[in-house]
This record gives structure tokens, C-alpha cells and sequence, in this order.
């Protein structure tokens, strides 16, 4: 049985643990971003699109890009199906920039949202972003589709993506028609 005492302290301690993460602002601990950008929930989706997507041989702004995410345990997570069945790899923004950069800026990337969905409760915010990938903007046929799963935390002064969670579509695996809703409908 636990004594009064030992509850009332760990109570204590547990309130303290709290106080830390409930008055610090997140927005104090990261590069500054575009208010534009992280205005609303279409902004920083838009951004985060906009940022990745380009022409062969252009630079991505990478300082733009990690400024749309939380400073400390943000993370990206593809995943997909190979040989060997599911995997995926964890990666922080730098990370991803350092992994995928030079690959994006080589042969051109561009990423397009074409469906959405969105849950959200209090401060936290959760979108399936139904997507297409294609070298060229003006390529007939994207060479990928997919979704990105994206956790997002509103701090009331911005958005912050937390982490984006992905898979491409398959054959066996294609994108239901209710994940295709066009942004705003």
C-alpha cells in the first residue's frame, strides 16, 4: 500500500516534471520561419511541398525546410515493401535533406498534393495528404503516387510539423477514392 506521503510526493514530482513542457513555447527553440509558411494548416502543407519540389540542378532551401518543423524529435518516415517484406527507415529533417537532397536536385522532383484529409483535436492535427510525384511539372504520368501521413502541433501562434509517415501506392496497394478529396472540399 502506498502511503500518503509517498503519493502526495510523487504527485509533486510529477506536477513539476509537467511545468518545464507546459511554459516552454516551442517557437523560442527553432530557426525562424516564414510567417506565411506556417500561418495555417494550407500554408505549411503547401510549403512543405513547395520546398522539396524543383527543377533539375536548383538548390532546395533547406534552412526553409527545417523551419517548418518542431526543433527537437521531429521525423520523417518512409516506408514501402521489398524482397524481404515491410520496412522503412528513420530520419530527422537533416537527416532526410542530406539522404534525398542531392537526389532531388539532380534529376528534378516535383510533389504535388492531390487529396486530403484532416483530423483534428485541441492543438494537435492530423492529415493524410494524398500525393504524386513527377520529374517535370509537365510530365504526363506521375512516376509515384502515394500518401504522407503528417502530425502537426498548433502552438497558437504557428503550425509545426512534428513528423510525415509515408508509403507509395502499389498495385496491391492503390490510394482509396476518399483519400483523393481535393483540399478546402
Amino acid at each position: 500500500m502506498i502511503r500518503p506521503r509517498t503519493a502526495l510526493l510523487a504527485l509533486s514530482i510529477l506536477g513539476l516534471s509537467w511545468l518545464p513542457f507546459a511554459t516552454r513555447g516551442v517557437s523560442a527553440q527553432s530557426a525562424a520561419a516564414d510567417p506565411v509558411d506556417v500561418g495555417s494548416l494550407d500554408a505549411i502543407i503547401g510549403a512543405l511541398y513547395d520546398v522539396i519540389s524543383g527543377p533539375a540542378g536548383q538548390t532546395r532551401d533547406w534552412d526553409r525546410f527545417h523551419s517548418l518543423f518542431i526543433p527537437e524529435g521531429a521525423r520523417l518516415i518512409p516506408t514501402g515493401r521489398g524482397p524481404n517484406g515491410v520496412g522503412h527507415r528513420v530520419w530527422s529533417p537533416q537527416e532526410y535533406a542530406q539522404a534525398a537532397g542531392a537526389s532531388l536536385e539532380e534529376r528534378g522532383f516535383y510533389e504535388d498534393e492531390i487529396g486530403r484529409t484532416t483530423e483534428a483535436f485541441g492543438n494537435i492535427v492530423h492529415v493524410f495528404s494524398a500525393y504524386q510525384s513527377k520529374n517535370r511539372p509537365d510530365d504526363a504520368e506521375p512516376f509515384q503516387r502515394g500518401i504522407n501521413s503528417i502530425q502537426l502541433l498548433n502552438d497558437g501562434a504557428r503550425y509545426w510539423i512534428v513528423s510525415i509517415f509515408w508509403d507509395a501506392e502499389r498495385p496491391e496497394n492503390r490510394i482509396p477514392d476518399r483519400y483523393l478529396t481535393p483540399p478546402g472540399r
